[in-house]
């Protein structure tokens, strides 16, 4: 897979000069109903030899237009990257939203697209994205516009998951709930962590339950308790199973900010330094606090055996 082309805004793009198929949108989750819409991009460039790209914005609207109340975002913009280069993006475009750019006229929006964008082939969004002042701009208008200029313009329709459209919107409610598992059926993998393995104060250890201490510190933060995970990084071939504490830890410190902590079922070659992706599979219990470690303790032995009772399809 190659490197992806990264261009900060529409001025700075340098784009090699081949039919352009852009996708636009947050793309926040990278979600089933983005991927239609990155799929649609990626098809029409490999039809005639163009190059598939997306137009993404940051920060989110919403932080002009929800002021002290921005929505919290799924995913850092390197896991935005990554999930959008294994669907086949090849050139990621950020423009900086700007009360300037918020306030651009519906109707100047795809001018504006191409006299940066000259290679411009075709447009792909879902059918719901809205743009311009006032969020004024419609598919309708893309769809005139662009036939008047000479380009195609995709609009497709939102997918519909677990009784309802697929949005970004759902899942947030649903991963900050702690409902991982519906949240992973409408993003279409697992919901992710990643970050550097940190030292940490080795009591899982004295518990017969050493842990990896994840530096991660999410927009969104999910429901604080324990989860069944898998691990994943290049000392090992294939994902680790395991189990994990998202929280303060209140048996043993009243940490001031949530920690993550992996404890691996079985064998684990991974330590401080290591790159980790932590998988995100299902939910097992709330955080709570215990009378003392050895209650604590008891209840490890049973979250172990819940993350292992799954992992064998059981659970």
């Amino acid at each position: 897979m190659n490197p992806v082309i990264q261009c900060a805004g529409l001025e700075h793009t340098g784009l090699p000069a081949r039919p352009l198929h852009l996708a636009i949108g947050m793309f926040d989750g990278v979600h089933r109903g983005h991927q239609a819409v990155i799929a649609s991009a990626v098809a029409a460039a490999r039809r005639d030899g163009g190059l598939a790209a997306v137009l993404t914005f940051d920060p989110h609207p919403s932080v002009f237009f929800r002021t002290g109340e921005p929505v919290r975002l799924l995913m850092t913009p390197g896991a935005k990257t990554r999930a959008l280069a294994e669907l086949g993006i090849a050139a990621i475009i950020t423009q900086t939203f700007t009360p300037e750019f918020a306030g651009m006229a519906a109707e100047d929006f795809l001018p504006h697209l191409r006299r940066h964008l000259p290679q411009l082939a075709g447009i792909h969004v879902g059918d719901n994205w809205r743009f311009g002042r006032g969020r004024a701009g419609d598919a309708a208008l893309l769809r005139s516009q662009g036939a008047a200029m000479g380009l195609g313009v995709v609009a497709l329709s939102r997918l519909a998951g677990d009784g309802g459209p697929i949005s970004s919107t759902r899942i947030r409610a649903l991963v900050a709930a702690g409902d991982i598992a519906p949240a992973n059926a409408l993003l279409g993998r697992p919901y992710a962590a990643e970050g550097i393995v940190t030292p940490g104060r080795q009591l899982g250890r004295t518990l017969d339950f050493p842990t990896l201490n994840l530096a991660w510190t999410p927009d969104l933060q999910p429901r604080h308790g324990v989860y069944v995970v898998q691990v994943w990084g290049a000392k090992t071939a294939g994902a680790l199973r395991g189990v994990a504490n998202y929280g303060l830890r209140p048996t043993v410190e009243q940490a001031s900010e949530p920690r993550l902590e992996v404890h691996v079922l079985g064998d684990c070659p991974y330590g401080p330094g290591d790159s980790l992706r932590v998988d995100w599979l299902a939910f097992v219990r709330p955080e709570q606090k215990f009378a003392d470690l050895a209650a604590l303790r008891a209840q490890i032995e049973k979250d172990r055996a819940a993350a292992a009772a799954y992992s064998l399809g059981v659970g």
